[in-house]
Parts: structure tokens; sequence; C-alpha cells
């Protein structure tokens, strides 16, 4: 049995809102357990000092506190922790490859391959990579339920693709992309793969080496964490061809007036003072989610997303968009006759808190042929009396507002 009873007490927020609330937005930002904000405060109240840099002893806590992290980030995904470079984000993290890899590595006519379900943070820093190199951006399309159109390879791998970037699991639809399918037609034909895994590693097993992918980029917000911090994993070999990213302490080895060499992997891409709460704070989100164990909380979601799944689809006038086979727990929807935002207002009223909006996802909506989507996204502290209220708000909405009958 999961206990989502006992798993709320860990969550202090659910003590400090009404006994009504619900929250159903964790692909935005997942809510924090006590033992993660203790983490961060105990850096700050007990050993806050800075890292790599003294030989006294609050120093040395905080270093291997931090580096300790980077460990347990790095047994998370089944990476080497060398390979693992901490960053404010899974946004700053794409951008780290996009700055450096990409812009060393391409020029005009090669291509970079995306989809039509990508982030906005997966689809701009290419957009400007390809302005500066002249590279040329293509975009998988993706099905009306919601799954890519893998169904003709050779019309989007081709001898001029040189760069894939793909998103693991889609925030939108929820959709579980084929990963390694997508890096096996990337490296039949030489292209370097970069995996957009946000909305992924918080709820299902990603074995970077299993994947084989050479870049992978996920938050630490999403997973429980804190904000401003999120990871880059890269095969060495990789990251030791690329430039820094960044200039300044940390990532030097000696430095003179006029020239410097640089610091090895992973320093090499973390200059200045780095997030070393909000790393320590990562770490403590990762021995949480060990603690329940990221299996049972995967098969946990998949229970409440088919039993959301089936109570929404009896709301008379509701769109749920996507139905891939494999996906996530997130339903995004629309209900005739009320924009998302009015919606999202209304069952605020009641307590439960979704998203409305285009989550980032402008070209979804665009082929979607809406302005937004509601979405109800859940994690370990959600359970089927969230649902229930989830629906009843709905059905209360609809009647208010006239909607469909």
């Amino acid at each position: 049995m999961f206990d989502v009873k006992n798993i709320r007490k860990d969550f202090p927020i659910f003590a400090e809102q009404p006994d009504n609330f619900v929250y159903l937005d964790s692909s935005a930002t997942t809510l924090k357990p006590q033992s993660v904000i203790d983490a961060v405060a105990g850096y700050y109240s007990k050993y806050s000092a800075n890292v790599h840099r003294s030989i006294y002893t609050i120093g040395e806590q905080a270093t291997a506190e931090y580096e300790g992290s980077r460990g347990k980030v790095a047994k998370f995904i089944n990476a080497d922790s060398h390979s693992i470079i901490f960053t404010k984000g899974t946004t700053e993290a794409i951008n780290l490859v996009a700055y450096t890899w990409a812009r060393k590595n391409l020029k005009a006519g090669d291509e970079i391959l995306l989809t039509e379900m990508e982030h906005h943070s997966n689809l701009i820093p290419w957009q400007l990579c390809a302005q500066e190199t002249g590279a040329i951006l293509k975009h998988i399309p993706f099905n009306e339920d919601g799954t890519l159109d893998l169904s003709e390879p050779e019309k989007w791998f081709t001898h001029k693709t040189k760069l894939v970037a793909v998103i693991h699991q889609s925030n939108v639809f929820g959709t579980v992309n084929p990963i390694k399918d997508i890096i096996k037609m990337a490296y039949d034909v030489g292209a370097i793969v970069l995996v957009d895994a946000a909305q992924s590693v918080p709820h299902q097993t990603v074995d970077v080496q299993d994947m084989d992918c050479d870049f992978l980029a996920f938050s630490g917000h999403k997973m429980l964490g804190p904000t401003g911090v999120g990871v880059l994993y890269g095969k060495p070999e990789l990251l030791e061809a690329m430039p820094p990213f960044l200039g300044g302490g940390e990532m030097i080895r000696t430095v003179s007036l006029n020239d410097s060499t640089w610091n090895g992997i992973p320093w090499k891409f973390e200059a200045g003072t780095p997030n070393i709460a909000q790393a320590i704070g990562l770490g403590a989100a990762i021995d949480y989610i060990n603690k329940i164990g990221l299996e049972k909380i995967h098969e946990y979601e998949q229970e409440l997303l088919n039993y959301a799944l089936e109570k929404m689809q009896e709301i008379p006038g509701i769109n749920i968009y996507g139905a891939a086979q494999k996906r996530g727990a997130v339903i995004s929807f629309n209900v005739e006759n009320i924009h998302p935002h009015d919606l999202a207002q209304f069952l605020d009223n009641d307590g439960i808190a979704i998203r409305a909006g285009h989550h980032c996802a402008q070209p979804i909506m665009k082929k979607l042929g809406v302005s937004a989507t509601g979405r109800a996204s859940f994690y370990v502290y959600n359970s089927k009396e969230d649902v229930v209220r989830l629906c009843e708000s709905i059905e209360k909405t609809i009647k208010f507002m006239g909607g469909s009958k």
C-alpha cells in the first residue's frame, strides 16, 4: 500500500494550507518535504562556508556535502560523478550545450532535429544557435494522440543531422517518447543526442548508461528539491572537448594576466560560487525519493493517472489531450465553453491548484487549435480523493458557468 496520508505529514505546506488544499501542479514544481527544507537550512545555519576553497572544518564539511550530492545525483541516473554538472536548472543545462558544444561543432547547412512537442527551453536555445551558426532546424511532428510521428525516420534523420534534442516526457501530453529508438536513429546518422528529462527523472528510472544518450538535463525543483539547481549529464569525452560556458573562479586551473588554463570536469563548467545549499537540498530530495522507492512512486502514479483519466472522461464536455499508451501522470484538458483560466480560478476557490496556460509549449497549443489548456499533474502526495475533488469541482464549475449539459 502507498501510504499517502503519512507521506503528506512530511510536507509542511499541508499544515499551513486549509484542509481542502489539493496541489495538482507538480509538473511545474513539486512541494518540498521537511527533510529537504532542513538540509537547505542546515547548510546556512550550521556550516555556511564556500566549497573547494577552505581547509577549515565547516568549509570542508560544505565541500563534502556539496560533492556528496553530486555523487547521489550520479548514482540516481547511473552516471560517473565527473559527468554531473550542477546548473540552475534544465534551461541552463540545455543552454550550456547550445553555447559550447553546438556553437563549436555546427556550421551552415547542418541540421538540428527537434520535435513539435518541445518545451520552450528546448526550442529557443536551438533557434538562437541556428541563427548564429547557419544550422537548419527540423521538427518531428506529433500525431493527434500526442505521440511522435516516427513512421518515416529517413525524412528526419539524415546525413545532415548533427544534433537531436528531444523531450523524454511531454509536459503537456504526458507522452513518454521512445527515447532509445530515437537515440539509435540519431546514432545511425552520426548525430549527437540531448535528452530533456525534466519531466521523466522525478517519476521513472532513468539510466544514462542504458539509454546511451550524449547529454541529459533535468531540474531539482521538479523532484522535491529546491529551485535554482539542475543537472547536466554529459559523456566525459564530450565534456572534456567542450570550451567553458562561463569564466571566473573555480573553473580555472592556472591564471595569468593574459591567459588561463581550465579545471577538469565537471568544475570547468561551474564558474563562481556554486548553488551550494540548493545542490545539498537536491541530494536530500534524492534520499527522500530513494526511501520511498522510485519504482513504487511510478506504479502509484500510474494507478492515479488511470483513475483520473477514467473519472475525468465521465464529465460531459471535457476534452483530454493525448492518448499515448506510455505516459506520465499528467493530464491536459479543456472544458467546453469555459476558458481554462476561468476554470483554474473556480478550482482555486475550492482549494484545488491546477495549471492553466500554454505550459511553455506555444507550438503545441497552436497545432491543437487552442490558446491554453488546464493541466493536472500528480506526485507522491496526491490521492484518489484529490481526483474526486478535482472532478467534483469541474462539474460544479460547469453547472455554475452554464457549460456543457
